[in-house]
C-alpha cells in the first residue's frame, strides 16, 4: 500500500529550543511545539509554558491517522476499497469498513499506542513543571483531550496518572467521571483569550461539551442540559468566534486565520509533516492537476448513497470531485489502463482487482482540506481542524432538540444550512440532525461517534452487514493485554 506514516522534525523559532521527533504533522506562526532542558528556574513566562508542553500538542499530529482513520473509515462517507494491488494491507482497511476487526487488527493496536503514547508523554511532563500550576493544568485538559479519544474508541480503559504501564482496565462511567472532573478543575485556570493551537477555556468547554453531549453512551444517561449550557459558553464567548462564509474556507492552505476555528492541529508541508490526505484519496494522475511533487496513492473516496445526500445547490457538495479530471492545462487525464480519469461516484465491489474496469476511478474523492497546488512535497500546510464554531452551533441546536425545544434547535441547524444555500428546514427529527451532521462535517472525523450517538453505526449498508452493537467499540489490541494482563477485553471479542 502506498499510505506511510511520515516522522518529522520542527525547530521553533521564537526561543533557542531543542528539537523534538513528532509524528505525524501549517504555516507555524504559532511556536507552540518544542522542548527545552529545565534549568530550575523554568518555566515562568507563556513563552516558556508553551515551549516545555511542546512534545504533548507535537505528539497530536498523529490524529490525522490514529483519530481519523478509524473515526472515518468505520463509518458511511468513507470507504478504502482495494484498488487491484493497492490498499489491502493484510485486509485492515476493509475490516474497518465492513466491521470485521478484531484485536490483532494492526492499526488499531496502533491507535492504542498513540493514544497512551501522549498520555504517559503528558505525566512526564507534569513532573518537569510540577511547581507551575498554569503549566500542570494546561496538561491536564491535553491529557482530557486525549482521553477523550480513548473513551470515545475504547470505552474502557485504564486511568493512569503517573508512570505506572500496568495500571488496570476502569468502566467507561468511571473514565467519564475523571475526564469531567479533570476539565471542571482546570478550565478556570486556562487563558480566556484565543491563543492558536493551543487549550483554552474555550477549546476545553467545547470538549466537555462533546464529552456531556455523548453522555448517554458513555456513561448510560443522558447530560443534554449540561451540553447545551457547556456549548452555549463557547458559542458566547467573549472571543467572538464568527462563521466563514463557506463552510470550506476553514480548510484552506493557510487556514490560521480563520475566525470559525476553535482549535486546531498545526501542520506544514516543510517542517511539520502529515497532512496528506491529498495523497490518500486523489488518483495517482492527479499529480498533473495540482503539480504536485509526488503522485498521489489513489485510495479514499465516499460512497454513493453519502454523496446523493448532498442537494445539487449545497455548496458544501464543493468539497468533492467527481466525472473527468484534467491536467492543469486542461488535458483531459486518463488512468493506468489508458483510458478516461473519470471518478464515478457508485461501483460495486469494496474488493476490487486489476480486471474491474472501475477499479482506478471508484468513489467521489474529497478535497475538503484544499490541494495546495505545487507542492513539492507529500504534506501539505492546513491546519487539521479539530473543533470550529458551526460544530458548537449544531451541537447546541442537538442539545436543544433533545430537550423539547424544536423551534431553538431549528434556528441553529438552519443557521448551518443556510451558509450553504440549502432551503431551510420546518420540522425536525434526530435523522435530519444527523444527516445534516454528515454534510457539514464530512471528513472531519466526528462521523462514527455522530452515528453511534444516534443508534445508526451498526445499520446495514453498503459493504457493511455486521449489525453486532458491540462494534460500538473497538477491541482492546491483544498485544496490549499480552503486555499488561491488568487490562480486561471488551465485549464481544
Amino acid at each position: 500500500m502506498k499510505r506511510k506514516n511520515i516522522i518529522k522534525v520542527l525547530s521553533v523559532s521564537a526561543l533557542s529550543l531543542g528539537l523534538i521527533s513528532m509524528q505525524s504533522c501549517t504555516d507555524l506562526t504559532e511556536p507552540v511545539y518544542g522542548s527545552i532542558i529545565d534549568d530550575g528556574n523554568f518555566p515562568q513566562t507563556d513563552a516558556q509554558i508553551a515551549a516545555v508542553l511542546g512534545p504533548a500538542y507535537g505528539s497530536l499530529r498523529g490524529m490525522t491517522d490514529n483519530w481519523f482513520n478509524p473515526s472515518e473509515a468505520t463509518s458511511d462517507e468513507l470507504i478504502v476499497p482495494t484498488r487491484g494491488g493497492d490498499w489491502y494491507d493484510n485486509g485492515d482497511w476493509l475490516a474497518y469498513s465492513r466491521h470485521t476487526w478484531t484485536p490483532q487488527h494492526g492499526p488499531i493496536n496502533g491507535v492504542w499506542g498513540f493514544i497512551f503514547g501522549n498520555i504517559s508523554q503528558v505525566n512526564q511532563l507534569m513532573v518537569t513543571v510540577k511547581d507551575n500550576q498554569k503549566a500542570v493544568d494546561e496538561l491536564r485538559a491535553i491529557r482530557a483531550f486525549n482521553y477523550f479519544m480513548a473513551i470515545d474508541l475504547f470505552g474502557n480503559v485504564p486511568i493512569v496518572k503517573d508512570g505506572s504501564s500496568d495500571a488496570g482496565t476502569k468502566s467507561r462511567a468511571e473514565v467519564y467521571a475523571f475526564i469531567e472532573s479533570e476539565l471542571l478543575a482546570v478550565i478556570p485556570n486556562l487563558s480566556a483569550d484565543k491563543v492558536y493551537s493551543r487549550m483554552t477555556q474555550d477549546v476545553a468547554n467545547m470538549l466537555l461539551a462533546k464529552l456531556y453531549l455523548n453522555a448517554a453512551v458513555y456513561k448510560g444517561s443522558p447530560e443534554w442540559q449540561k451540553a447545551y449550557d457547556t456549548i452555549d459558553k463557547v458559542i458566547k464567548s467573549k472571543n467572538a468566534y464568527g462563521l466563514t462564509a463557506t463552510t470550506l474556507e476553514n480548510f484552506i492552505v493557510q487556514n490560521q486565520n480563520s475566525t470559525e476555528n476553535i482549535w486546531t492541529i498545526p501542520y506544514d508541508s516543510f517542517k511539520a509533516g502529515g497532512m496528506n490526505f491529498q495523497m490518500r484519496t486523489l488518483h495517482y494522475a492527479n499529480q498533473r492537476t495540482y503539480n504536485l511533487g509526488n503522485a498521489p496513492w489513489n485510495g479514499f473516496c465516499t460512497l454513493a448513497e453519502f454523496y446523493n445526500s448532498f442537494d445539487s445547490k449545497d455548496a458544501r457538495i464543493k468539497m468533492w470531485l467527481t466525472g473527468q479530471q484534467f491536467a492543469a492545462d486542461g488535458t483531459p487525464l486518463k488512468d493506468a489502463k489508458d483510458q478516461p480519469l473519470a471518478f464515478i461516484t457508485d461501483f460495486n465491489k469494496d474488493q476490487m482487482t486489476d480486471a474491474d474496469p472501475e477499479f482506478q476511478v471508484a468513489g467521489a474523492r474529497s478535497q475538503k482540506y484544499e490541494i495546495q497546488r505545487n507542492n513539492p512535497n507529500g504534506d501539505q500546510s492546513n491546519d487539521f481542524v479539530v473543533f470550529r464554531l458551526a460544530d458548537a452551533i449544531m451541537m447546541r441546536g442537538e442539545a436543544a432538540f433533545r430537550l423539547g425545544k424544536t423551534a431553538e434547535a431549528l434556528a441553529d441547524i438552519n443557521t448551518i444550512r443556510a451558509r450553504s444555500g440549502v432551503p431551510a428546514l420546518t420540522t425536525l427529527t434526530a435523522e435530519q440532525i444527523l444527516a445534516e451532521r454528515g454534510r457539514e462535517f464530512a471528513w472531519e472525523g466526528w462521523r462514527r461517534n455522530d452515528m453511534i450517538r444516534f443508534d445508526a453505526f451498526t445499520k446495514e449498508r453498503k459493504f457493511m452487514k455486521n449489525l453486532d452493537k458491540r462494534r460500538e467499540l473497538f477491541p482492546i489490541p491483544q498485544p496490549r493485554i499480552d503486555a499488561n494482563p491488568a487490562l480486561k477485553q471488551n465485549p464481544g471479542y
